[in-house]
């Protein structure tokens, strides 16, 4: 369906900051009467009714204080670490009406949640974003734990004034996770962009989760709420997308912390001047970064023996210019200053950074110019181990890069140092999204398929964004895996004597495309 543009030409629509975005919606658009709830949207399409049938109109509902508490089933849960993951944890989840002194109850066995930690209410209006999207409310709900025992498995319920996830009638909405350890052992995360609703999706998500991970990171375009994904005016947003979208997450993100960042799909500017009003309500994400009030998505956490960076490249990005220099400079200071003190700490023997836009790769969007210039030599100062992108719908993975070049081919089950070789870049952006190519004379090379993945293969021609918006080819020698496919990264670290990561691709089947080491100082 046309989303309507409002009589906005379309060569001006590109040249508005985030919060000319905000000002124009805020000035132009006004709630419709017609209302729906997002618990009745989220379980009208997900039992099978029709996208259309969904969205009609329908009665504003009845007030929240006439509800009963027992008539209001939380959906929607979602962890995520505070600062320190052998801690702290934050508990999210989503109800369909407002509700009375929402809380978490926590245990170290199921069947003795003593602990009650009371929660907080975020409420989202969304209005009327033309004929196609109805007014909306959602409320997210959101438990800080603190004090927590590392290494320690707790079981907890999610509930309210009504609706007490100990009573016999809940206790199958009990679920567990478990803290980082006090010590780094052995442990895997995964990691993908791009994810949105669909079966493809949820074919990622069961095999992600038959993986074990300690922690999933999402680099961004988390829902595809806001469909253009392009900072413009015309840029509307479907919100009842999160909701299909907490309910397809939550069977992996209830037990493993899902630590997103924020894509371009992500710029939501109805809700504030700088499009990040609506994460702050659905995500609660460590407070780690220089300032999560107004870049949620920057943070840093350790766990065991990695520690990992979490960026916004709207900040940065030639590509995609609504945020452009939001930040000023703040966040590219903040990392130095991190990544400096990572590398300080004793017990961090890795450093993965994760984000949206490409630093290097090949198709549709290609590598973004500006995050090349602001963070790019900060990651080769440090020696990053690892870098991860996705805003591109595709599985490529780099060489080691130095200084822009390939300072060392890093073919199928190689081993790479990033002291000496460089860094090696994943653009992970097959999370369930429609897939996207690549250019011409660049065929598909990965575990799997000849001729071409452990050879070196001719240069590709491709470009980078430049900080005037236009592009500029290039001819790369960089690129060494290609895959047109759904998958994710398998990421499992080892501490010890000889510590590791071991790096792999894995598509929705369970097939491997890629694999790879990295070692420090081999």
């Amino acid at each position: 369906m046309e989303i309507p543009d409002f009589g906005i030409r379309p060569d001006l629509a590109r040249r508005l900051s985030m919060a000319e975005q905000y000002a124009y919606l805020r000035t132009r658009l006004s709630r419709r009467r017609t209302l729906v709830t997002a618990g009745a949207v989220a379980s009208g399409l997900l039992t099978g009714c029709s996208g259309g049938g969904a969205r009609t109109a329908a009665p504003a509902p009845a007030p929240a204080a006439t509800v009963s508490g027992a008539a209001v089933v939380p959906f929607g849960r979602h962890l995520a670490f505070g600062a320190d993951p052998r801690r702290q944890l934050r508990i999210s989840w989503q109800v369909p009406l407002a509700v009375r002194r929402p809380f978490v109850r926590v245990g170290l066995r199921p069947d003795d949640l003593g602990r009650r930690t009371g929660a907080e209410v975020r409420a989202l209006s969304t209005p009327a974003l033309g004929d196609a999207h109805p007014a909306v409310e959602q409320y997210y709900v959101h438990a800080a734990l603190d004090g927590l025992r590392p290494g320690t498995t707790y079981y907890y319920g999610v509930g309210h004034e009504g609706f007490d996830p100990a009573a016999p009638d809940h206790r199958a909405t009990i679920a567990s996770f478990r803290t980082a350890p006090a010590a780094p052992e052995r442990f895997v995360f995964t990691a993908f962009g791009d994810q949105g609703v669909g079966t493809e999706a949820v074919a990622n998500n069961r095999l992600l989760l038959r993986q074990d991970p300690a922690f999933h990171l999402h680099a961004g375009d988390i829902c595809y709420a806001d469909d253009k994904g392009r900072g413009e005016r015309t840029d509307l947003y479907d919100a009842t997308r999160w909701d299909l979208f907490l309910r397809q997450t939550e069977p992996v993100a209830r037990t493993v912390p899902w630590m997103v960042t924020t894509g371009n799909h992500d710029m939501e500017a109805w809700y504030s001047p700088d499009g990040y009003g609506g994460q702050l309500a659905r995500f609660s994400l460590p407070d780690s970064g220089f300032d999560p009030r107004t870049a949620p998505g920057v943070y840093s956490f350790t766990y065991g023996n990695v520690g990992v960076v979490a960026l916004d490249a709207n900040d940065v990005s030639y590509e995609m210019r609504a945020n452009l220099g939001v930040t000023e400079g703040r966040q590219t200071r903040w990392l130095a200053r991190t990544l400096a003190e990572l590398r300080a700490a004793p017990e961090v023997e890795f450093v993965v950074v994760f984000f949206h836009h490409c630093a290097y790769s090949t198709s549709t969007h290609a590598s973004d110019g500006g995050v090349r210039a602001e963070w790019v030599p900060l990651f080769a100062r440090h020696q990053v181990d690892l870098v991860i992108n996705g805003h591109n719908h595709v599985y490529e993975r780099t060489d080691a890069i130095r200084n822009g070049e390939v300072g060392r081919p890093v073919p199928a089950g190689a081993t790479t140092d990033p002291t000496r070789d460089g860094t090696v870049y994943v653009t992970a952006g097959g999370g369930g999204r429609e897939l996207y190519g690549f250019p011409a004379g660049a065929p598909e090379r990965h575990e799997g398929r000849d001729p071409g993945y452990e050879p070196a293969d001719k240069p590709v021609d491709s470009f980078r964004w430049t900080r005037s918006g236009g592009r500029r080819t290039e001819t790369v020698a960089w690129s060494r895996v290609r895959y047109r496919g759904f998958s994710f990264l398998r990421v499992e670290a080892e501490a010890g004597a000889a510590p590791r990561l071991r790096i792999s691709a894995l598509a929705p089947d369970g097939t491997r495309v890629d694999h790879f080491e990295v070692r420090r100082g081999r």
